[in-house]
């Protein structure tokens, strides 16, 4: 019945708790049996979660509380995955936002909040970290004020009510300085702030499709929440595309939440979130009806793609040794049915058929979709990120990033500098202890490559965080990569010799013993331009024997560049080469006078 179900969301800033609350709800509502072995941030099942601590897919569960069956959907907290979340609102009514108690409201705590209060909903704000060192809830509780205001929060939203919680430890309060030991408050507040869903159990049946999956038993799976009517298990039921088109098809298995786990109900009614198998089309937003009398539910429009990048298949001289799916059909084909499911991506064909243009949310958004094909046995090269520009009004536009900043006061003069030069904006400063809090509105091309520099800047000790903010008028060039690279002038094996010879032009980002072709980039130049150089010639052997002359060459450890900092390292005539074992650099052109020859057309 739906006044026994409630409907959440978690959401929030990366990093500030929520897959540690879940956690500590699910232990908590008894879903695990006594003794029962429970791994960290179990709702991160994915490799690249579990590995990079984030959260990248939204995920459905339940726990029972006090005659409640309370619906939950753990979120991402990265924007680059925005989309994830625009979507999973549609099927709560009411979210927690997590705000980190010594943080504050950061880039994406200000996205998600803005997409839930546009949707009237009402927020129970939960500060989490209270136990943190240097918390300060109740200046954080006045800063979550002031972004209601900011997004034009109406008088009920205004009124939010606010828990204290440390997810860690388990506790939750409703006042700083009341005793707890456990997340009863938290519970109770869900229970009395969550209006039970709207819907008439006997109205006929309409679900919208927020969540796509594909299971090797059963098949495709849809899942979203009911908005009206009941449904059963072997009922014919009418599937509404986003065209309006209307088939019919036959529910194989209807599946609820119990827990973590899946579970088979032979009905559900309105306002339960269920997962429905039987249908080999489905796509996100469409509507799954009565068949009877099938009427379409208002589609989740999701924000465009802010940057796109090209997908090449491999044409290097190592093309087809470390890769299983190398051929344009390979790739296209995975690109396809990674959009079934991804609603923020975009892939469009160009007029060369081994090129693909991919768009997305950000660089983390593309980069994560090459790490997972890689991981499947992909092998494909990529251009460097491009922003999307738009034409509003007649005027060229450019994304706008709103970026925020935690660096200590020594750095802070050097990273103004650099975002200057970036046609950065600042909009405030905050002083945090001996930490300057400083946030931008920056085009999107000026962070590009920004990251890398940053850290360096600031010794690793600077946070950055961002979102999309709006498109604006665009702000004129900005320079980019001001070094040149060091490329391959031959095929072969690299050398400790030749490579220690190399060490004073700039830095290397491979070692000795590794196989390079012609064009690939060895490494950083000192200086602007680009130095052909050969890093396999060996040293001659003479008769002549000096003490010294035969000392073990002592070569600095290469630069090993990640996935998403090679994207970002490369200029516009270079490529990244992504094989299931390696990641290259190389020029797009691998002959040096080719190279030459497309230099004259440029100028």
């Amino acid at each position: 019945m739906p006044e026994k179900i409630r409907n959440i969301a978690i959401i929030a800033h990366v990093d500030h708790g929520k897959t540690t609350l879940v956690d500590a709800m699910l232990v908590q509502s008894g879903v695990f049996r006594e003794h029962q072995v429970i791994t960290e941030r179990v709702m991160d099942s994915n490799d690249l979660e579990k590995e990079r601590g984030i959260t990248i897919l939204s995920k459905n569960l339940s726990v029972q509380h006090g005659g409640l069956k309370i619906n939950i959907v753990d979120t991402p907290g990265h924007a680059d995955f925005g989309g994830e979340v625009e979507r999973i609102l549609k099927m709560v009514d009411s979210v927690l936002l997590l705000v980190d108690a010594f943080d504050g409201p950061m880039p994406q705590t200000r996205f998600v909040l803005k997409k839930s209060l546009d949707l009237g909903i009402k927020p129970i704000v939960v500060i989490n970290k209270i136990d943190r060192p240097g918390a300060r809830p109740t200046e954080v509780v006045d800063m979550v004020f002031d972004l209601f205001c900011e997004l034009n929060a109406n008088e009920d939203q205004l009124d939010f009510p606010i828990v204290y919680a440390s997810a860690k430890l388990g506790i939750a309060k409703r006042e700083l300085e009341d005793e707890s030991d456990n997340l009863e408050p938290l519970f109770e507040m869900v229970s009395e702030r969550v209006d039970p869903p709207s819907g008439d159990k006997n109205a006929p049946f309409q679900m919208l499709v927020t969540n796509i999956d594909y299971n090797k038993f059963i098949g495709r799976t849809a899942t979203g929440k009911i908005f009206n009517g009941t449904v059963r298990s072997g009922e014919t039921v009418a599937r509404i595309d986003c065209s309006g088109k209307v088939t019919t098809g036959r529910i194989s298995k209807l599946l609820g939440y119990q827990g973590l786990q899946q579970v088979e109900l032979q009905e559900a009614f309105a306002g339960d979130i269920v997962t429905i198998a039987g249908f080999d089309e489905l796509g996100i937003s469409e509507t799954l009806a009565s068949a009877e009398s099938p009427v379409a539910l208002p589609y989740v429009a999701i924000d465009e793609p802010t940057l796109s990048m090209n997908f090449i298949v491999n044409n290097s001289p190592f093309a087809g040794r470390e890769g299983k799916w190398v051929t344009s059909r390979n790739i296209l084909e995975r690109l396809m049915k990674e959009l079934r499911t991804n609603v923020s991506l975009r892939v469009e064909e160009t007029d060369n058929t081994d090129t693909f243009k991919v768009s997305g949310r950000g660089e983390l958004h593309l980069s994560i979709l090459i790490e997972n094909m890689r991981r499947e046995g992909f092998e494909l090269s990529v251009s460097k990120p491009e922003v999307i520009f738009r034409e509003i009004d007649g005027v060229r536009c450019e994304p706008i990033e709103f970026l925020s900043i935690d660096v200590p006061e020594e750095y802070q003069g050097t990273v103004i500098e650099k975002l200057g030069m970036r046609k950065a904006e600042m909009t405030s400063m905050q002083t945090m202890e001996g930490t300057n809090r400083i946030e931008f509105l920056i085009p999107a091309r000026g962070l590009i490559g920004f990251r890398t520099e940053f850290l360096t800047d600031t010794r690793g000790t600077g946070v950055m965080n961002h979102s999309f903010h709006d498109y604006a008028p665009y702000k004129g060039p900005i320079e980019g990569r001001k070094n040149g690279v060091l490329i391959a002038m031959e095929a072969g094996e690299t050398v400790a010799y030749s490579l220690f010879n190399l060490q004073d032009r700039g830095i290397l980002f491979v070692g000795p013993n590794v196989q390079v072709y012609e064009g690939m980039i060895l490494g950083q130049h000192a200086k602007e331009n680009d130095l052909v150089v050969n890093a396999c010639r060996g040293k001659k052997l003479t008769n002549v024997r000096a003490s010294g002359s035969d000392e073990a060459v002592r070569i600095t450890p290469p630069r090993i560049l990640s996935l998403e900092q090679a994207l970002e390292y490369i200029a516009d005539d270079e490529l990244v080469e992504i094989t299931p074992k390696s990641i290259r650099l190389r020029k797009r052109y691998l002959d040096a006078n080719d190279r030459k020859k497309m230099e004259k057309k440029l100028k």
